[in-house]
């Protein structure tokens, strides 16, 4: 690949993986590897050399025909980081990373050698992060994010309720929350303890074994949470409604079954905000607007992106096992390298 002049009308190609048509399931998705031309830089554009790129569900989705605005044929990938090649002269040579909710979905994404993107979507990796985290941090941290802006960013001694702590989002919220100076409440399935990076103890309840919501209203004498972020969706529902104080707001990111039973009483009555969050509805650009808000976190080590263990870590030749890793809910950040 050679370093191009952003005018340049000359093709450049990458190495990625290549999608062609939908699958009909999870497990009969086809991923190729192939060579496909690149277009032309235009101004304001970077060519990215990849050094690793995170799988989210949303690439398996939008394989599987469940985001029919999908483009064909396209290279998948959400989040990405790496080395820009080529492009504006004050990012030449950096390192950065960054998401979007149209990469690997309405145009070319990041699983392949290089990527084009908006020189305004990219962020420079913070001192310190390892090049595989930092394409980890993506999806799960804007997520977090935008839920909790949208709803209004916690205050210092405001409780946030987490349902789904151990969750990628959940985590990322959670960090978020406690860097801001908020109470953390995290809820999980099954007893187990926080798995992730917080700046301040947080009290984690069991659902399995536990009224959540009376465990809540003991923890905040009486008076609920201000933020319940549902990570989970209508599993969580009820739990999570039952928790909220007067005034308080609750952010949804997911659902399993799409209709709950919606007490229209208790709503208005405890003057509720309802938060809805899809970051596939956010360009490049925005998102790399989000993540220059969290940089400053992660520079300061009150953010820490996940952990990318060597098992986590695939090949293109594999990045089927990687895919149906994600979709068998792993627990680990899953990244896939050009090269590996």
């Amino acid at each position: 690949m050679n370093n191009e002049d952003p005018n340049s009308k000359t093709a450049t190609t990458a190495r990625g993986l290549r999608l062609h048509a939908n699958a009909p399931s999870y497990d009969t998705i086809k991923l190729p590897i192939e060579m496909h031309p690149l277009r032309p830089l235009r101004p304001g554009e970077v060519l990215v050399e990849i050094h690793a790129a995170a799988v989210n569900p949303a690439d398996a989705k939008a394989a599987t025909g469940l985001m029919p605005y999908a483009v064909f044929p396209r290279t998948p990938g959400r989040d990405f980081a790496g080395q820009v090649v080529a492009g504006p002269q004050e990012l030449a040579g950096k390192l950065v990373f960054g998401s979007s909710g149209d990469l690997g979905i309405r145009q070319d994404g990041s699983h392949a050698s290089h990527m084009i993107v908006e020189a305004d979507a990219v962020v420079a990796v913070p001192d310190g992060i390892d090049i595989k985290a930092a394409a980890g941090i993506g999806v799960p941290f804007v997520t977090a994010w935008k839920g909790l802006d949208r709803a209004g960013l916690p205050e210092a001694g405001e409780t946030v309720l987490i349902l789904g702590l151990n969750g990628k989002v959940g985590q990322a919220a959670a960090q978020i929350a406690t860097w801001r100076g908020a109470r953390v409440i995290g809820v999980v399935r099954r007893d187990e303890p926080y798995q992730g990076h917080t700046n301040a103890p947080i009290e984690v309840i069991a659902a399995d074994r536990t009224d959540v919501p009376a465990r809540v209203r003991e923890l905040t004498g009486g008076k609920g949470a201000a933020i319940v972020y549902n990570t989970v969706g209508d599993p969580f529902y009820e739990i999570g409604q039952k928790s909220l104080a007067v005034g308080g707001r609750a952010i949804f990111i997911a659902a399993v079954d799409r209709f709950v039973t919606f007490d229209l009483l208790a709503f208005y009555k405890g003057q509720h905000t309802y938060v809805g969050i899809d970051t596939i509805s956010l360009s490049s650009v925005e998102t790399g607007a989000i993540l220059k808000q969290l940089a400053p976190g992660f520079a300061a080590g009150k953010l820490k992106p996940f952990p990318i263990l060597p098992s986590a870590t695939y090949s293109f030749e594999n990045a089927y096992d990687a895919y149906q890793a994600v979709m068998a809910s792993s627990r680990d950040r899953i990244v896939l390298v050009p090269g590996a």
